[in-house]
């Protein structure tokens, strides 16, 4: 794909405001993106649209285009709707029971462990891990609802990404990922939503006070 299309600008655009190269608040200048990618000012402003369209661009007027602040209120919500979610999804998957899905979760997670390892970038364990949680929704029906909430988790993907690259503390979350599986494995429904809660607050619980002093600014005033 050449450089200077609208998709291919958008693309790169949309995975650098996703994994915080470009940062919350950033601006992103017409003039230097056409520069960086050889493009006219056409291709450019079709690409802007785009990451508009889709929360990732806010476009103003005789200002212009920044990488949308974080809206802490609006995270905590979609922790909410995933924590909700995520564990009713979880014990559906108990009362199934798939050995094969067992058996796809082991390998995921031995994955991961030899990622850690490894030479990898922050993108690449959160693909990961993001692959493994689908993985029950897949099982129980559920890829729509899973795809569901990816497309509206822009703000939280961003905030898991601030999370990953800040703290950097990968082990504890592939330790948390082993003990859901050790849950799934005895079958104790009983512990799932308290789990799920600790793991999916886990970004929040590891930031601490960065949230409101080191990384303040990356954030809307009125939402931390």
């Amino acid at each position: 794909m050449a450089m200077d299309t609208p998709s291919f600008i958008y693309d790169t655009l949309q995975k650098e405001i996703l994994n915080l190269t470009i940062k919350p608040g950033g601006n992103l200048v017409e003039a230097e993106i056409c520069e960086r990618f050889s493009a006219s000012r056409t291709p450019v402003r079709t690409a802007f649209q785009r990451l508009s369209d889709a929360g990732l661009l806010n476009i103003i007027p005789y200002k212009g285009a920044f990488a949308p602040l974080l809206d802490f209120d609006y995270i905590k919500q979609m922790i909410y709707l995933r924590i909700a979610v995520e564990s009713k999804v979880i014990k559906d998957c108990i009362a199934l029971y798939d050995p094969f899905l067992m058996e796809k979760i082991r390998y995921g997670l031995r994955c991961q462990r030899v990622l850690l390892d490894s030479e990898f970038t922050p993108e690449t364990f959160y693909t990961m891990d993001g692959g493994l949680h689908r993985l029950w929704f897949e099982a129980t029906g559920k890829a729509l609802l899973w795809q569901t909430i990816q497309d509206f988790q822009v703000q939280y993907t961003r905030f898991r990404m601030l999370d990953i690259v800040a703290v950097h503390n990968f082990s504890e979350i592939v330790n948390e990922h082993e003990e859901l599986f050790t849950i799934l494995m005895e079958k104790n429904s009983n512990a799932v939503e308290s789990f799920i809660e600790k793991h999916l607050m886990g970004g929040i619980t590891r930031l601490g006070n960065r949230i409101s002093t080191e990384f303040a600014d990356y954030f809307e005033h009125d939402g931390v």
